[in-house]
């Protein structure tokens, strides 16, 4: 009894944390832009680059952030991610007056998120019992899906005044209440692990799970269309006539990845692994068509474009709500229990690449027409789609240890 409630506690501890983390980060998502036009003066067309410096950091850094939290103790390496992700916004109050400061604060910013993100995701892991591991991700994710919804239209109510001051506090203190989270939170000790001495100290596989490389392929053809949507959605949804508010689709979409993970992380704990990803990856392929004919509807009539435009956000959202935890649980069990960590870097690095060639591939696709932009995001997932069927279950079911 007593260990459960320390596990049960700490899991808690790291889920608030976690929202604190993901809430903080989500304020400055839509503000930035705006930030950096209105008060460092930079044109519109260069706020797409300077902000693609924080994705390049935070891809640098997963490796070596799943090394080191293999090797070391966890709790330690969180705590110091935790410390340097808030230091990163207390430089946003004091330091950022000149792009170059802004660049030079994001980079530092994105080492320390990437870090934190790859090391909470492990530490939820090794709180977790392993009969409840899917279950435990899925709650987890419920946490920064909340961020995801609350956090964008806060810093936006925040910024309608045109105080950024206020912005940048608000998410300093909301990091601030995260970090004192973190600091009380216990790992058990046999959960803390060192990777094994046959493996030598310099060797790629300590910074990169080779098992996981084909999944890893289509993770980062999953991330594509989801990188897509985010990015252009709303622009699209504009060009096409909806007279909506843009910024419901993406309320509709966190709803979706929500009431997803309620329950596709117990299926996961039944053992249902890779059917469950392949159940999330096809619901989510009518999500991204719905968004590919959006203005071929809107055409005929606005009315049936708009219950699309919320359909396909509903779609998409259960879609990848499903998917998440089972992948991320499939990644753990292709390493052994002293590279949890790097498991998960690998994880979040396709994760984070399919992302990116979302937002480059899909922003120059988008100046043919927008229609092109989904429909190639369509081609990605169903891609995914086939060559998880068709490959990497198999791999998995060969080489998976638990």
């Amino acid at each position: 009894m007593k260990k459960e409630r320390l596990w049960s506690c700490s899991y808690v501890l790291v889920c608030i944390a976690s929202f604190l983390t993901s809430f903080s980060f989500f304020l400055l998502v839509p503000t930035l832009p705006f930030y950096l036009v209105s008060e460092l003066g930079v044109e519109q067309g260069m706020v797409g680059v300077l902000l693609s410096c924080y994705v390049l950091a935070v891809l640098c850094v997963r490796p070596f952030a799943g090394c080191v939290a293999d090797i070391f103790p966890r709790k330690k390496v969180y705590i110091i991610s935790y410390m340097l992700f808030a230091l990163a916004f207390v430089g946003y109050l004091g330091l950022v007056h000149s792009v170059a400061a802004f660049v030079a604060l994001r980079v530092f910013h994105g080492f320390a998120f990437g870090a934190l993100t790859t090391t909470a995701n492990t530490l939820v892991i090794d709180i977790m019992p392993s009969s409840r591991r899917g279950e435990g991700l899925g709650y987890y994710g419920v946490m920064n899906n909340l961020a995801m919804a609350s956090g964008p239209m806060t810093g936006l109510f925040i910024i309608s005044s045109g105080n950024y001051t206020l912005l940048f506090a608000t998410a300093l203190v909301a990091i601030l209440a995260g970090f004192a989270m973190a600091l009380v939170v216990r790992v058990p000790k046999k959960e803390l692990f060192s990777l094994d001495k046959a493996t030598p100290v310099i060797s790629a596989d300590r910074f990169f799970l080779f098992a996981g490389i084909p999944a890893c392929v289509a993770m980062m053809a999953i991330a594509v269309p989801y990188g897509i949507t985010t990015s252009y959605m709303a622009v699209y949804a504009e060009e096409v006539g909806l007279t909506i508010n843009s910024g419901l689709f993406f309320t509709v979409m966190a709803f979706g990845l929500i009431v997803s993970r309620l329950h596709s992380g117990k299926m996961v704990d039944r053992g249902y692994i890779t059917q469950t990803i392949s159940v999330g990856m096809f619901i989510a392929l009518f999500g991204v068509l719905g968004e590919t004919v959006l203005r071929y509807v809107a055409a005929h009539s606005v009315v049936a474009a708009d219950v699309l435009y919320f359909l396909s956000a509903l779609l998409m959202g259960y879609g990848y709500g499903t998917i998440f935890p089972a992948f991320n649980t499939l990644f753990v069990n292709l390493a052994p229990n002293s590279r949890r960590a790097t498991a998960n870097a690998t994880y979040l690095t396709g994760w984070d690449v399919g992302i990116g060639v979302g937002m480059l591939l899909g922003g120059l696709l988008s100046e043919v027409g927008f229609s092109y932009c989904f429909a190639f995001g369509l081609l990605m997932l169903l891609f995914a789609l086939l060559f998880f069927i068709s490959y990497v279950t198999r791999h998995f079911n060969k080489h998976r240890l638990r």
